[in-house]
């Protein structure tokens, strides 16, 4: 049996927090707050938080917002220990299936201009580089490319 095999999916409630607060620590240079994620999940009435489990242990995770007919992917992550084992591509996948199912003509993010394995994985959802944040990334001034897909266009899934 793979580990994609037994990966499931729930929303995020607040109890979930602290470990989505850990694994966002583990990603990123700046990771968000525990209270932005609470914000997140209590005040914004656009936003989706999916959990990844393998095994009932959270591994990773995905914010969603979708306004009117427009998605736009806040941030996505899996704990450094399940990476490259293809659930980074099953969390997007059941992102975009929901983003849809919400109503979603269209799905953008951003992305380190560094950052080629995201986009990698982006560009295999038809997602293409629409421009670019000059010095993005608070952290260190990095620019972010800004990814688009439109669904009604062919993408792989």
């Amino acid at each position: 049996m793979s580990v994609i095999e037994i990966a499931e999916f729930r929303n995020m409630t607040v109890d979930d927090v602290d470990i989505v607060a850990s694994i966002d620590k583990q990603s990123f240079p700046k990771p968000w707050s525990k209270e932005t994620f609470i914000n997140e999940l209590t005040q914004n009435r656009y936003a989706t938080y999916l959990l990844l489990l393998v095994n009932e242990k959270i591994v990773g995770y995905c914010g969603l917002w979708v306004i009117v007919d427009e998605a736009h992917i806040t941030n996505i992550a899996v704990l450094p220990e399940y990476r490259g084992k293809k659930l980074g591509e099953e969390l997007l996948k059941k992102t975009i299936q929901i983003a849809k199912e919400q109503g979603a003509a269209s799905m953008t993010l951003e992305v380190r201009v560094s950052n080629k394995i995201a986009q990698n994985l982006y560009a295999k959802f038809g997602f293409q580089i629409g421009g670019v944040r000059k010095n993005y990334y608070t952290n260190n001034g990095e620019d972010a490319f800004v990814m688009w897909v439109k669904f009604n266009e062919k993408q792989s899934e």
